[in-house]
């Protein structure tokens, strides 16, 4: 698994709108929370005023604030606005693969990984972020002592 400091910065700016909500925050007042360069936020909340994820207002009272409720915002939807595909094979989609050979059967496995990944992001909101709880399929996957060892990346 691979997240990239846009989508972490993403991620965390949507965190951040989600904490002060109903209320508005500037751009940089993001920036400073969440320590993300000012430069490159800019270019990610654009991404998600044009997903509509938030909205922004000019002004002395300006700022952006959260387009939908928490609830309703996954970490996958934030993910897809800026990498596209949650899974992908050579910039294809899992299910798109095909292996000669003795490589066949590994097409199913991404699959498969795809979908394990799909269901834990789809089914955390940035609600569960900021109230610091995770949906109970989440949150055992978390209790499990391997989740939390390397083995070998």
């Amino acid at each position: 698994m691979r997240i990239n400091a846009r989508v972490d910065y993403a991620i965390r700016a949507v965190v951040e709108l989600a904490a002060v909500a109903p209320d508005s925050m500037t751009a940089d007042a993001i920036a400073t929370a969440q320590g993300i360069p000012s430069r490159f936020l800019q270019a990610i909340l654009t991404d998600l005023q044009r997903a509509r994820v938030v909205t922004s207002q000019r002004g002395r009272d300006g700022g952006y604030r959260l387009g939908l409720p928490a609830s309703e915002i996954s970490i996958a939807r934030i993910m897809r606005i800026e990498q596209g595909f949650l899974a992908e094979v050579h910039g294809q989609r899992p299910e798109d693969v095909s292996y000669p050979g003795a490589a066949a059967a590994l097409a199913p496995v991404w699959v498969a990984a795809r979908e394990a990944y799909r269901r834990v992001l789809e089914g955390v909101t940035v609600a569960d972020v900021v109230e610091g709880r995770l949906p109970e399929h989440a949150a055992e996957l978390v209790a499990m002592d391997e989740a939390w060892r390397s083995f070998g990346s």
